[in-house]
């Protein structure tokens, strides 16, 4: 059987820019690695989740690794919090949340993410006083920041379980069920959490939203008066006073291991904590990289080092590169195509010169779009290549949106790909 090399681009879809000649930024883009890849294969495109779908990295990925995001999913805040070491046991509430930054009143939003600029030094430093100096009524919280303003919370009630059926405190995510839905357009102000349609009388879910307003009201006082973000306001940047809290999760998602799935044994590559807490959660070893040196050319480097020497260990690789997401949310087009032509030059120029083609199954794809002008996910579907090994080519000439409109395979969705994979991967 061949080795799969699965590399999933954060955030890569997107729409015609006009700046860019009426291009995507991925067709703008000077890709030459990924084009031959395209043009000695099958490119199709996939709707990672359902077609009119914009999902959230996290049911995005469970549907890329094959699992039915519908029948496992349980919420973002579960799979953080368990990536992270804390504890989410059936009736915890657990929640994906970011620092944020409010006018004085407390509600009136200025920037959902702090400006891009909060440190991860300057978080550990304000969730300590949180957790310091907060207190719910009958609950117990811990709350833990991750990487620059993200974070996640769980809550606990002292005597009883807490339903997740609440709505999110954060207006950029709605909720369709359990799944959190990026927002095209939002009213920028904190939202009070409430219970969900259905679930209006249920006291698990009126306690758990009544906690969550309690520890965003109060978590804001702390921070306003956080010695961090005095320090921030002096020094020309905007304050870290306010938490935003989206996705809420009751319980841990049970998911069949992927070596019992797919009698596979795969390895993988993550950032986040949400692709962390999936990895383990399915099964997926976890390689061991270097934390990120700010130098693209450096960072990928390594990566394309680690998965050629790793590669012989597993039956596949899964590698989930963040790069073009964050450009795309801040509508940056042309931080988005560096980005995209650093990871073709730095990390498949680095691999593919030396991976047997032969005996690999290269797919490259990714887990939503992001477009620069929505600045959010969107329900585009994203471009598919799958190469190598005894493929043949159907004449697409590049990796790029449109080209893969185009392609054999078609349009696919996100949980039947892994079989499609694994089918190539036998032959």
């Amino acid at each position: 059987m061949k080795k799969i090399l699965y590399v999933v681009l954060d955030g890569l879809g997107d729409t015609p820019i006009k700046e860019l000649g009426d291009k995507t930024p991925l067709e703008a883009a000077l890709t030459p690695h990924m084009d031959k890849l395209a043009q000695k294969g099958k490119s199709g495109v996939v709707h990672t989740v359902a077609k009119g779908v914009a999902p959230e990295s996290d049911i995005a990925v469970i549907s890329l690794l094959g699992y039915d995001a519908h029948e496992f999913y349980t919420g973002r805040g579960p799979l953080e919090s368990f990536a992270e070491g804390l504890k989410v046991a059936d009736g915890n509430v657990a929640f994906r949340v970011n620092f944020a930054t409010v006018q004085d009143d407390g509600r009136t939003i200025k920037d959902r993410r702090v400006g891009r600029n909060l440190t991860t030094e300057e978080a550990t430093v304000l969730a300590r006083e949180i957790n310091s100096k907060v207190t719910l009524t009958n609950a117990t919280f811990e709350f833990k920041n991750t990487i620059g303003h993200r974070g996640i919370l769980v809550i606990r009630s002292m005597h009883s379980q807490l339903s997740a059926w609440i709505t999110n405190t954060d207006p950029a995510y709605d909720r369709e069920g359990v799944f959190g839905l990026a927002k095209e357009t939002f009213e920028p102000y904190v939202a009070e959490s409430q219970p969900m349609p259905g679930y209006e009388k249920s006291p698990q879910a009126i306690e758990a939203a009544a906690l969550l307003n309690e520890f965003t009201q109060k978590s804001h006082k702390v921070l306003q008066e956080a010695a961090i973000n005095k320090k921030r306001i002096a020094d020309g940047k905007v304050p870290a006073n306010a938490i935003l809290s989206r996705d809420a999760g009751d319980h841990l998602p049970k998911f069949p291991p992927m070596a019992d799935y797919y009698h596979l044994k795969f390895g993988s590559f993550v950032e986040m904590p949400v692709e962390k807490g999936i990895a383990l959660l399915t099964g997926l070893s976890i390689v061991d990289v270097p934390s990120r040196t700010g130098h693209v050319d450096v960072d990928y480097s390594v990566w394309a080092k680690i998965a050629l020497q790793k590669i012989a260990d597993f039956d596949g690789l899964y590698i989930h590169i963040k790069g073009p997401d964050e450009p795309g949310h801040d509508g940056d087009f042309k931080a988005k195509k560096a980005s995209i032509e650093a990871i073709d030059k730095h990390f498949f120029g680095n691999l593919l010169p030396h991976l047997n083609m032969k005996e690999t199954i290269v797919v490259v794809t990714a887990d939503h779009s992001t477009p620069c002008k929505l600045k959010a996910h969107s329900p585009d579907p994203v471009p598919l290549i799958v190469t190598g090994g005894d493929i043949k080519s159907d004449g697409t000439v590049s990796f790029s949106e449109k080209a893969a409109a185009h392609g054999s395979l078609g349009e696919l969705l996100g949980k039947d790909l892994m079989g499609l994979f694994i089918k190539l991967a036998k032959e």
